[in-house]
């Protein structure tokens, strides 16, 4: 039987694009195991969304409906599948393997509250911050116990695992992808 192909399939955030640190490096650990890389992209939302229910349930939608237009001609069923995915892009993919009946590895960076939805239980790992203007800490940690997911919490770390100190930051995006390679 030949091998199944490896996909990985990367989900940004609405500003958190796959060229900054968290998807950019994993992406690249993604690569060094053999994985074809496939990245999403959305555009178009609207401005002002944090706090806002109705815009981040806007923002979802159009991502969602993106997603599965640039996926369309993929085989995914057929592929041993990796998500790297971060804040909004968590809760797409998540939607995205639910809708698809698809099973993947999972990397949730910065996972928001409305992931959970769709996250099932035992998919992956998770990180965030406990700085994180987009979610409470404690409902990200209940939510992965619930879930089953080990979760890293970076302390002082914003939306984007950062702290505003350079060479802590450096520090941690180092722990984070050591975390992330251990669970590819």
């Amino acid at each position: 039987m030949k091998d199944m192909e490896k996909i990985a399939l990367l989900f940004p955030g609405i500003g958190y694009h796959t060229d900054k640190p968290l998807l950019y490096y994993s992406k690249g650990l993604a690569a060094k195991h053999g994985y074809r890389i496939i990245e999403v992209s959305y555009s178009g939302f609207p401005a002002n969304v944090k706090g806002d229910a109705e815009k981040m349930k806007q923002c979802f939608q159009m991502a969602l409906e993106q997603t599965e237009e640039i996926l369309k001609e993929e085989h995914l069923q057929r592929a041993e599948l990796l998500v790297l995915a971060k804040s909004v892009g968590t809760a797409v993919a998540a939607a995205y393997l639910e809708k698809y009946h698809l099973t993947a590895k999972c990397v949730y960076y910065t996972p928001v509250e409305q992931s959970f939805q769709f996250i099932r239980a035992n998919s992956g790992i998770a990180f965030t911050g406990t700085a994180d203007p987009w979610v409470e800490t404690e409902i990200v940690k209940a939510c992965c116990e619930k879930m089953q997911l080990p979760l890293t919490i970076i302390p002082e770390g914003n939306h984007s695992l950062e702290t505003g100190d350079v060479f802590r930051d450096l520090e941690i995006i180092q722990e984070v992808m050591e975390e992330t390679e251990k669970f590819l």
